[in-house]
């Protein structure tokens, strides 16, 4: 596919959003139009649906302000999409028909199709003829290689970093959207500010409809504060209350607001905590969260990667995991990457005999689906590990699909 002029990108848009059908669009912009708000839940539904939402907004009429780099990274890849649909063969577009249904119901996004679109973009960049055989053909694995006669079959598969999290973002957003109301009342009748400090040995896991545990720690929450106790602990959680000492030397000092006291939090409790601030006019109450053990995230990405590559490769060639973690904000994605956690894993997985056929690993992130193309000039941005144990890793023809990033 060639490079989508400027000029070009809004009738790219609403062709795409044609191939989905307006009524389905229309619904689901509706959808989460009642989802989204200022919530913590709200905010997080805004995150997952941050392509689609962008997508929507660029469709408004009379929009006349200038397009920013991220608009245009968003639409670029709206518009291969499109463009995709009509190289593809007949069954080739159903199959891309049912994969954007999917994107538009329930939590499904544009996140893994986008992703499949950017990753054969990179390869195409980097010299290789990509065919789309999962689409065309029905093919496990989803792109086909080929670069002077060797071929290679990738994989583009989304893993959720809640996989590898015992305490669950969403439920962390549910927890606080209950217990908001309480602390607002609290503020109002105990000024100050105030720090909650839990950790959560058995975790918190999303739930649907709030039960247990959610519920119960709702209820050991408020119950704690209404009998002015400042510590509760059990096998399920200990919870002790503060005086919020940071803030009341920095928000106090420097005259802040909660947007400057977070990232003093974050660099306070770090990328793993879970964060919540309350804010009145009488205070503040921050809640901050941990699971009882670290946050396994890399290693739920090589749990991923035994489970698929076995069934989406078909091991009669090459094949190439290429994996996006999804549900990781920037100072996590970063730890990840710093700490070389990810490689770590990666390199662990190649080890094993489910991975046989893997010549190797590639993860991204939001980060990198949304930054700037290798055709642009600068480097992908993404993590690539090659597994020196496959017969063909040094392959000159595939070195720059296998070739590992650090």
């Amino acid at each position: 596919m060639n490079p989508v002029a400027d000029t070009d990108l809004p009738d790219a848009l609403n062709a795409l959003v044609d191939r989905i059908g307006r009524h389905v669009w229309q619904a689901r912009m509706a959808e989460l139009k009642r989802g989204c708000g200022p919530t913590y839940a709200g905010r997080g539904l805004c995150q997952l649906h941050a392509l689609e939402l962008t997508l929507e907004r660029l469709r408004r009429p009379g929009r006349n302000t200038p397009l920013t780099t991220l608009d245009r990274r968003i639409l670029s890849l709206a518009a291969e999409v499109v463009e995709l649909a009509e190289q593809l063969t007949a069954a080739g577009r159903r199959r891309l028909e049912e994969t954007l249904a999917a994107a538009m119901r329930g939590a499904g996004n544009l996140v893994p199709l986008f992703h499949m679109i950017r990753t054969a973009g990179l390869q195409r960049c980097r010299g290789f003829d990509v065919g789309f055989d999962g689409l065309n053909d029905g093919a496990p694995y989803d792109l086909l290689l080929n670069r002077q006669n060797c071929v290679a079959e990738v994989a583009c598969e989304v893993v959720s970093a809640e996989a590898g999290r015992d305490l669950h973002r969403r439920a962390w957003s549910q927890l606080m959207d209950r217990v908001d109301p309480d602390l607002q009342s609290w503020l109002a009748a105990h000024p100050g500010r105030y720090l909650l400090k839990m950790t959560l040995p058995k975790g918190l896991k999303t739930t649907e409809d709030g039960t247990p545990p959610l519920a119960e720690l709702h209820r050991r929450i408020t119950k704690m504060l209404s009998e002015q106790r400042r510590a509760d602990c059990d096998e399920a959680a200990v919870l002790r209350l503060d005086p919020l000492m940071l803030a009341a030397a920095q928000m106090g000092d420097r005259g802040g607001t909660e947007t400057d006291l977070m990232p003093r939090l974050r660099r306070e409790f770090g990328p793993e905590a879970h964060l919540g601030v309350t804010s009145a006019a009488a205070g503040v109450f921050v809640l901050a969260a941990r699971a009882g053990r670290e946050d396994e995230v890399a290693g739920a990405v090589h749990r991923r990667m035994a489970e698929i590559a076995p069934t989406r490769l078909t091991g009669t060639r090459a094949g190439i995991l290429a994996m996006f973690i999804e549900d990781t904000d920037r100072p996590e994605w970063q730890a990840l990457r710093a700490q070389l956690r990810l490689e770590g894993e990666a390199r662990h997985f190649m080890t094993k005999p489910e991975a046989r056929s893997v010549v190797a690993v590639t993860c991204a992130s939001r980060l990198e689906l949304l930054g700037p193309d290798e055709a642009e000039g600068q480097p992908s941005g993404e993590l690539r590990f090659r597994n020196p144990g496959h017969p063909q890793a040094k392959l000159a023809a595939l070195a720059p699909a296998v070739m590992s990033s650090t």
